[in-house]
């Protein structure tokens, strides 16, 4: 499954270009997220998406959970979306 990491910089719609991009592919796709400003762009791309999917009669479906990852030999808490159709 692919990972797209998103920080407190990133476009929502450029982020969202590349989810449904993914979605349209493989089914599936995960968000990862660290911080609260990271969040904030995740969630945004996400709505954002799903309007991008929506004309194709895909509905997607965001199921969010924490995550430990490794970021620079540091182990960080992450929010990690699931994204898939429903």
């Amino acid at each position: 499954m692919e990972v797209l990491k998103v920080s407190a910089n990133s476009k929502p719609k450029a982020v969202a270009g590349a989810l449904a991009a993914v979605i349209r592919a493989n089914k599936k796709v995960e968000l990862q997220a660290v911080g609260a400003g990271a969040v904030n762009q995740a969630v945004k791309a996400i709505a954002i998406a799903r309007g991008y999917v929506a004309p194709n009669g895909i509905n997607l479906v965001a199921l969010p959970a924490f995550v430990e990852i490794e970021i620079d030999s540091e182990e960080r808490t992450a929010i990690r979306f699931l994204i898939e159709e429903r």
